[in-house]
């Protein structure tokens, strides 16, 4: 199974834009910094928008910008701004004779979840101005 690569994205994204501080950042800006396409980027801006995270400026030398000081935003509004999924997915339940098949799912259910609450734990202590920080900006 292929898995996303949106947060990492998304978090570089929200890094440039931390370390330009007032400065707006153009998609072909940020692209040449990722190593992706402007078009990657700008449908991540529109979920970070949509999200409240980032803004537009119009205009000549436009470009998006943080929508908040990058103290204010964790990981984790990152994440589900653009993931918008569970970390682990399960397979539907199935009505089985088999012991294992009748409780596995209310099994991996309980494990999943608290591996997830402690993922967002995490998430919600790191903010951009960590992330900005660690990088040198």
């Amino acid at each position: 199974m292929a898995t996303s690569s949106r947060f990492a994205v998304a978090t570089h994204i929200l890094t440039v834009l931390a370390v330009r501080g007032d400065e707006p950042s153009s998609s072909n800006l940020i692209a040449s910094s990722v190593g992706t396409n402007p078009v990657v980027i700008r449908r991540l801006l529109g979920m970070l928008g949509r999200a409240g995270l980032v803004r537009a400026q119009s205009g000549r030398g436009g470009g998006a910008l943080l929508a908040s000081k990058p103290a204010s935003i964790t990981l984790y509004d990152v994440y589900h701004a653009v993931e918008g999924r569970d970390l682990i997915s399960i397979h539907p339940s199935v009505d089985t004779p088999c012991p294992v098949g009748k409780k596995i799912h209310g099994v991996l259910e309980t494990c999943t979840a608290e591996a997830e609450e402690a993922m967002n734990r995490y998430l919600r202590g790191v903010t951009l101005a960590d992330i900005a920080s660690r990088v040198g900006g």
